[in-house]
Parts: C-alpha cells; structure tokens; sequence
C-alpha cells in the first residue's frame, strides 16, 4: 500500500514532497477565520481610537506579509511565487471581526497553507494591537472554504 502520508518516506522519514513532475495550473484558495472581542474593543477599532494605529490596515498588510513567508514558517511548505493576496475584514457585528483570505499563483502546488497563515496572521496582529485594551480575544474558526487546481480539482466547504 503507498503510503498516505505525502510528507514521509518509505522509512518513515520525513521529506519536502517532489513537486518537479506536476503540471504547472491556475491555483487558488479562500480561508477564513474570526476574532471574538468585547463590543466596546470593536467600536474602539471602528472609531480609530486603537492607540497603536490603524489596526485593520496594519492586519491586511501582516496577512499579506504572512501568506509571503508561509514556507519559512510551516517546515514542509514549498517557496511560491504567489500572483495574487486579498485579506478582507468584516466588522459588521458587535463583537468579532471576519476575516477572509485568498491567494493564487500558477505553479506545481497548491496556496490553501497561505490563505490559511495570512487569516492566522491577520488575527494575531488584531489581538497585538488591541491586547493592551482586551486580553479576553478570542481567535477561533479557521478554515478553508475553497481551493482550485491541481489534480485534485475543486475543493469548496458545504454551507454549514
């Protein structure tokens, strides 16, 4: 039986996968998360009164910077030179703010791991900026929604 796990050898050892002989597609992928925080925190971001600075911009600009060095932060990562990085926030409620994440290259594999670092990044920047005001933050619901390309085609997460 070939082993399922594509970053181990025959002797368990563990290995970047080869990526040489794939075909060279079109890739995409959209994660998402969220950051839960007091009402008050929220407004304070909304209203600019974050003593730190803008921190939504700041956030978009560490999830890009993320999604970048995703291969020198997560061990089996390949380096990929990304075409695309979108970071979006939602702040419509009282208490959280959305974060959703998309990036595509052309290239031999896949970008989920960037969307998903860049949603991560996003998030820990938001808790740094607003820590001094709310430590009870919560950073949770990370996921992939969609991914594109490859042999393994279509990816998109059910409605829940």
């Amino acid at each position: 039986m070939k082993n399922a796990f594509t970053h181990l050898d025959e002797n368990g050892k563990v290995k970047m996968v080869d990526v040489s002989e794939k075909e060279i597609t079109m890739r995409k992928a959209i994660a998402a998360g969220e950051i839960v925080m007091k009402e008050e925190t929220l407004k304070m971001i909304k209203a600019g009164e974050i003593k730190k600075g803008a921190v939504l911009e700041t956030a978009r600009i560490a999830g890009i910077m993320g999604a970048k060095k995703t291969s020198e932060l997560i061990p089996m990562c390949h380096p990929l030179l990304l075409s695309s990085i979108k970071v979006d926030f939602n702040s419509d409620f009282s208490d959280r703010i959305k974060i959703k994440a998309e990036v595509k290259n052309s290239g031999q594999t896949g970008v989920e791991m960037e969307a998903l670092t860049a949603v991560n990044l996003s998030a820990l920047t938001i808790y740094d900026m607003c820590k001094a005001v709310d430590r009870s933050m919560e950073i949770g619901d990370i996921k992939l929604l969609y991914k594109s390309g490859g042999k393994s085609g279509i990816y998109e997460r059910k409605k829940e």
